[in-house]
């Protein structure tokens, strides 16, 4: 495994995380985001994020550059219900792939996500993305099932897979 630094997200991370993100999205084939992201945009975004969630980045300390990173935030707001749920989103640079990012991402994100209170995560997986989903079980996750015709990019429907992880 890769010596890495997991930390917190900051607004000046704004363009290497969209530096991260941009081409998975031009990909077209690991996420249903269809257009690319702005640096302000995520900067704002990140500035706006949720007190009780959770962004995390993994450095490349000899890279200097971020090559990978996790968002989860609160299910829903519009009930107390759900508060001890949250939903996840991971990514790493094509390049980093396979070397642990993801691993050491998880790690941190799970601590984190208990000490706020979480005891549950889960997120949709493209059906289309087997390498992801195998990394979502590695994590403990288990499948809940699969949303038919959840997505439709250019055109095509993909489905996803339904994951959670309980984390107590």
């Amino acid at each position: 495994m890769m010596n890495l630094v997991v930390r917190p997200a900051g607004p000046e991370d704004a363009e290497q995380i969209v530096g991260v993100l941009n081409p998975i999205i031009a990909a077209g084939s690991h996420t249903v985001f269809d257009k690319p992201f702005s640096v302000r945009a995520e900067r704002e975004y990140i500035e706006q994020f949720t007190e009780r969630g959770v962004f995390l980045v993994a450095v490349a300390p000899e890279a200097g550059q971020i090559v990978g990173f996790q968002s989860m935030e609160p299910f829903a707001n519009y009930t107390r219900a759900f508060d001890h749920v949250g939903v996840l989103g991971t990514y790493v640079a094509e390049n980093y792939r396979r070397r642990g990012v993801a691993r050491r991402l998880f790690e941190e994100t799970f601590a984190v996500a208990r000490e706020r209170g979480y005891e549950k995560i889960f997120t949709f997986v493209r059906a289309d993305n087997p390498a992801a989903l195998e990394t979502y079980l590695a994590q403990g996750f288990s499948i809940v099932g699969t949303a038919r015709k959840q997505a439709k990019l250019n055109g095509r429907y993909i489905d996803e897979v339904l994951v959670e992880k309980l984390l107590t």
